[in-house]
């Protein structure tokens, strides 16, 4: 008896085979990690803008300005091509950085490898100056009924120009009769800041500003009646005793920064007498 034999079916495998260069999938990898470095980099940047001084900005900017690798001091005479170099005091440009040692001076002489290494003395030292002053002005009150109602007019503050002596009116105590002339209260605040100013050497600014004016008011004098009444604070500084040279300038700025919210109110009617750093 015969049995059929059964049908085995044939399965052909083709394998697809691909020639190429290499691994090319980790590319994008690379481009990540730059831009990863780059946004750092960039936050970086961000909180040192944030987290630094001027002057120590200035000292990176510096460090990173591009050098010329030459002897800062010459081998030989003082006059062109006979040893000279572009160093020389004469001929740097004040940037505070990479003067010579041939002619220095305070304004135009290297103060160290960035031209900031004694920015923090000089600061720490204005601020002694200025406390002198401020202790100075303390030191009226409590003297007399009438000297604690005179420092209440006063107001100290630092600023980036320097100390900052205001001197303010209220609805019962003007500062300036209605010609701008200077009243008897400014005439006394002025003669305890001269007395005050006597112990340091720095020059001063003197501004003034005004309430602003009804809006229905066709005349609006703010302008010219804040510089009336800096040159009559000027005049009546004089007049007390202190030294005219010192006045680096006088400025009236009208009604354009406005102590409180209101602009209208009298407190914006102020006199500031600014020790320049």
């Amino acid at each position: 008896m015969s049995m059929d034999t059964p049908i085995v079916p044939i399965i052909v495998k083709r394998k697809k085979v691909i020639v190429s260069g290499g691994h090319h999938g980790g590319a994008w990898k690379v481009a990540y990690a730059d831009f990863v470095t780059a946004m750092m980099a960039f936050f970086m940047l961000m909180w040192l803008l944030n987290a630094t001084t001027e002057q120590q900005r200035q000292g990176l900017a510096d460090y990173f300005s591009p050098t010329l690798a030459i002897n800062r001091s010459s081998g030989g005479g003082a006059s062109s091509f006979v040893g000279d170099t572009v160093f020389t005091e004469e001929t740097l440009t004040r940037q505070g950085v990479g003067a010579s040692t041939h002619y220095p001076t305070e304004s135009i002489g290297a103060r160290g490898s960035s031209g900031l290494d004694n920015q923090g003395a000089q600061d720490a030292q204005t601020h002694d100056t200025f406390q002198q002053v401020v202790d100075h002005l303390q030191a009226q009150s409590g003297e007399s009924i009438r000297e604690d109602d005179l420092m209440k007019h006063i107001v100290t503050q630092v600023s980036d120009q320097g100390l900052v002596i205001e001197l303010f009116e209220t609805d019962h105590a003007r500062l300036f009769d209605h010609d701008n002339t200077p009243s008897a209260l400014l005439i006394e605040l002025l003669s305890i800041v001269a007395q005050s100013a006597e112990i340091v050497k720095n020059d001063i600014a003197i501004e003034t500003h005004v309430a602003s004016k009804p809006v229905v008011l066709a005349n609006q004098p703010q302008w010219s009646d804040t510089m009336v009444q800096a040159n009559a604070v000027r005049r009546a500084f004089e007049q007390v005793g202190f030294d005219p040279k010192r006045v680096a300038r006088t400025t009236g700025h009208a009604d354009r920064l406005p102590r409180v919210a209101n602009p209208l109110a009298g407190r914006n009617n102020r006199v500031e007498i600014v020790f320049l750093r």
